[in-house]
C-alpha cells in the first residue's frame, strides 16, 4: 500500500500528531541521561512506547543521532527498528537533496526495502531543483514511501529562498507546490508527496498564490501548539486543506520525560490540542 494512503488511516484512526524524537543533549540531562549514543536508544524508546495508539506517525531527526558517530547511527538503525515492531510509521527527517547518483545513493539509504536506515518517509531539500529529487519520488513510489518536501518552512532565512519569485512571476514555493501536486494527481486519498509547510508563516500561503488543497498530499507543519500556532494561524496557513496536515512536535513533549506514562499524558494533550486547531479551520480571520 502506498504511504499516502497508510498515513490516511493511521490519521483517521490515531489523529494527526506527528512526535519528533530528537534526543538533543538539553533533554538527555533534564532526563538524567549523559550524552552517549545508549542514552539515545532510551530517549527513543521511551518516546516509541509512549507513542503507540495516539500518534499518526513518528519523526526522529537524524542530525542528533549522527553527531554521536557510528553508534548514534546504530542508535537510529535501532529506533526505526523498533518503531517499526511497534507499528509505527516514520518519517526520518534528513533533508537530503543532490543530484544524480548520490541522491540515488540517498533514496536507496532511507526508501530501499531492506535498508539497515529505511523509513516509511523522509524529508528533503528542493534547492537544486525540485527535478534533482526524482530518485528519492522513483523510488518512493516503487517501494510504498513518502517524501516530503521542504516547501514553506518557518525560520525566517527560508523567506530569501522559497519567496523567490522566477519565471512567470512564480515563487519557488508555488513551483515546489504545483510540482508535488504533479505528482500526486489522481491518489486516493491522497498520493506520498508531501510538503513541510510552517504554521507559523502567516499569509505567506494566500499572499504566494499557493493552493494548498490542490496538493492532494499530506503537509507535515511544525509550529501548532507550544510554538504559538493555535486555530486562526492554522486557519490562515492551510484553510481548506486542514483535513491533511499532520501537525509535528517534539520539544513540548520531551520536556515530559523521561517516565513513558508521563510522555503518553503529553501526547495525549498535544494529539488534542492539534486535533482542536485543526477542525476549526472555518474560525473567523
Amino acid at each position: 500500500m502506498a504511504f499516502g494512503a497508510r498515513l490516511a488511516t493511521a490519521m483517521r484512526d490515531h489523529g494527526p500528531l506527528c512526535v519528533g524524537i530528537d534526543p538533543h543533549p538539553e533533554f538527555l540531562a533534564r532526563w538524567g541521561l549523559t550524552d552517549s549514543a545508549e542514552s539515545l536508544v532510551a530517549f527513543s524508546d521511551a518516546i516509541l512506547e509512549a507513542s503507540v495508539g495516539a500518534v499518526a506517525a513518528v519523526k526522529p531527526n537524524s542530525a542528533f543521532f549522527e553527531r554521536h558517530g557510528a553508534r548514534g547511527i546504530a542508535a537510529l538503525e535501532h529506533t526505526l527498528k523498533r518503531a517499526k515492531e511497534l507499528s509505527l510509521l516514520t518519517i526520518l527527517d534528513v533533508k537530503r537533496g543532490d543530484i544524480g547518483s548520490t541522491m540515488e545513493g540517498y533514496a536507496d539509504a532511507y526508501l530501499a526495502h531492506g535498508a539497515p536506515l529505511e523509513a516509511d518517509a523522509i524529508t528533503v531539500s528542493p534547492y537544486l531543483g525540485f527535478g534533482s529529487l526524482r530518485p528519492a519520488f522513483e523510488l518512493a513510489e516503487h517501494s510504498g514511501k513518502g517524501v516530503f518536501v521542504l516547501a514553506l518552512t518557518s525560520n525566517p532565512e527560508g523567506t530569501e529562498v522559497q519567496h523567490a519569485v522566477g519565471r512567470g512571476n512564480v515563487s519557488v514555493a508555488r513551483v515546489i507546490a504545483e510540482s508535488a501536486a504533479e505528482l500526486n494527481h489522481g491518489a486516493q486519498p491522497m498520493g506520498s508527496v508531501g510538503l513541510v509547510v510552517g504554521a507559523t508563516i502567516g499569509a505567506a500561503v494566500a499572499e504566494l498564490g499557493i493552493d494548498l488543497g490542490h496538493v492532494n498530499g499530506p503537509l507535515l507543519a511544525p509550529g501548532v501548539g507550544a510554538q504559538g500556532a493555535g486555530p486562526r494561524e492554522v486557519a490562515s496557513v492551510f484553510g481548506e486543506a486542514c483535513s491533511r496536515v499532520l501537525v509535528s512536535q517534539s520539544r513540548g513533549i520531551a520536556q515530559a520525560g523521561p517516565f513513558v506514562e508521563k510522555l503518553r499524558g503529553a501526547i495525549q494533550a498535544a494529539a488534542g490540542a492539534a486535533q482542536f486547531a485543526l477542525s476549526t479551520h472555518d474560525v473567523d480571520q
